[in-house]
């Protein structure tokens, strides 16, 4: 099992915080997903078949990039 931290510049709200709960939450793999909106850390453990490269993609894709990391921009 992994446990990794992320800064999440974007997470202003509680919708924010249910949001990357839910979506990072539903990775096969994923064990749990705790974000704390005041600090904008999320905590996600995490066994295969999840990633490290696959939290960020989904992150990314939700709009919830981790500090650092780019914003896919969908056309």
């Amino acid at each position: 099992m992994t446990t990794v931290t992320y800064t999440l510049p974007a997470v202003h709200c509680g919708h924010c915080v249910h949001t990357v709960q839910m979506e990072v939450g539903e990775l096969a793999g994923v064990q749990s997903v705790k974000v704390d909106q005041e600090s904008k850390q999320a905590v996600i453990t995490y066994d295969a078949p999840a990633t490290e490269d696959s939290i960020i993609a989904i992150l990314k894709e939700i709009n919830y990039p981790p500090a650092g990391q780019d914003l896919i921009q969908l056309n």
